[in-house]
């Protein structure tokens, strides 16, 4: 499965519009994870709990994206756009969108 940001797909011609996919994922930081994080903002640095837990829930979102665009029976998704909303105090969405095609 092909997954481009780019509307095309160099060397493939688009033969077929399955039309839009989407792949959502809201996951939470764990209470742990919420101090060490807090820790780390008030010495500096990097939150390494919370990028791992961006990386497991960006991971999750696009297998659904592949998973439901085959599904449609495509074998790519163009246009692909990721986005990330916290909900609530502690909640964190990951939401990728595109459009499934089917490529030759």
């Amino acid at each position: 499965m092909i997954v481009t940001t780019t509307p095309n797909i160099e060397g493939h011609r688009i033969t077929a519009y399955h039309g839009l996919v989407v792949g959502e994922v809201i996951m939470g930081a764990n209470i742990v994870r919420d101090l060490f994080a807090s820790i780390t903002d008030v010495i500096g640095g990097r939150s390494g709990a919370y990028e791992s837990k961006l990386a497991d829930a960006r991971e999750e979102a696009t297998k659904e994206l592949k998973d439901r665009a085959r599904a449609m029976g495509a074998n790519a998704v163009v246009g692909v756009d990721l986005d990330y909303e916290v909900v609530g105090n502690s909640m964190l969405m990951v939401s990728i969108s595109g459009t499934a095609v089917t490529v030759d």
